[in-house]
């Protein structure tokens, strides 16, 4: 069967690609496990593993609720490419912390990457667009779903 929705096929790849990085950063928590004398992975390296696999499983979520939607196509698009996004970013930040070791609360003040502080409007500002991205996206779909299912 082909799909010929464009939100469908990019959430269909992208839990795709969030299950292989969760499946790799899962090889590279077991090696930080066996290499740590307390037997733990640092912080990030774990939320990165964990975050990933979820990541999958809400793409593939998303990508159903986008089949099924009776939305306009365009509006689906960016209702599931939105959070897909934000899905990437988050994860790319959390692999960034567990390759530096920098932190143990990427929102703990002061913010911290690396050797750099960055300034807390920066990180204020991407969990807003975050939360409205993820949440504006999913209820989106929803709606365009429920409106399908509901008649």
């Amino acid at each position: 069967m082909l799909i010929d929705e464009r939100s469908v096929i990019l959430a269909i790849l992208s839990a795709g690609a969030f299950l292989l990085i969760g499946l790799l950063t899962g090889i590279w928590k077991y090696i930080a496990i066996m290499r740590s004398p307390e037997a733990v992975a640092p912080v990030y390296v774990d939320i990165a593993h964990r975050a990933s696999l979820m990541y999958a499983f809400a793409s593939q979520l998303l990508a159903l609720l986008a089949w099924i939607s009776a939305l306009p196509s365009a509006l689906e698009f960016w209702a599931t490419a939105f959070p897909i996004l934000f899905f990437a970013l988050a994860v790319g930040t959390y692999i960034v912390h567990g390759a530096l070791r920098d932190t143990e609360n990427q929102l703990a003040r002061p913010h911290r990457l690396g050797s750099r502080t960055l300034p807390g409007w920066m990180i204020q500002g991407f969990m807003i667009s975050l939360i409205i991205a993820e949440l504006g996206g999913a209820a989106i779909l929803f709606y365009g779903a429920a409106i399908a299912l509901l008649g």
